[in-house]
């Protein structure tokens, strides 16, 4: 509240020729405070995995599921049947790790998801790109004997 009466005396006083605008402009310039950004440093997270027959999307993301960086084979360039071959997979886990690199994080819980190709080697590039691998989990949908048959047809 104080800050802003003192803002609109300046800007007064600026318009009636008392202060230069540059002067008034400069003391507002003060006023505002830039916040530090603050770098997070996260030793523990989670890496999901998704091989399709199609892609290899890999995301990284801290222990509570908020997202850290991700990368697919798709983004990467790769068209085709080469998304989801096993190369394709490792340079999508490369791309990914450059981004998390930031914040420190050294410690993966990973869960694989689909039937792709590109399954073992992400998981293999993951731990020769440095990270402590602490679990690996398959989460892939199995259906329980799936949806209800339609009614057969009467002619």
């Amino acid at each position: 509240m104080v800050d802003e009466i003192k803002k609109i005396e300046e800007l007064l006083a600026a318009e009636s020729g008392e202060i230069s605008a540059e002067t008034a402009s400069a003391t507002e310039a003060e006023t505002k405070k830039k916040k530090k950004k603050i770098k997070r440093q996260i030793s523990k997270g989670q890496a999901h995995i998704k091989c399709t027959y199609n892609n290899t999307m890999v995301m990284i993301s801290d222990a509570n599921g908020a997202m850290l960086g991700w990368s697919s084979s798709g983004l990467l360039g790769f068209k085709g049947a080469k998304k989801a071959t096993p190369y394709a997979a490792t340079q999508v886990v490369h791309d990914v790790t450059e981004k998390v690199k930031k914040f420190g994080m050294h410690e993966l819980d990973v869960f694989v998801r689909g039937v792709g190709s590109g399954r073992e080697s992400s998981i293999r590039s993951l731990a020769n790109k440095g990270f402590e691998l602490t679990a690996i989990k398959d989460v892939t949908p199995i259906p329980h004997n799936g949806c209800r048959a339609k009614k057969p047809r009467r002619v």
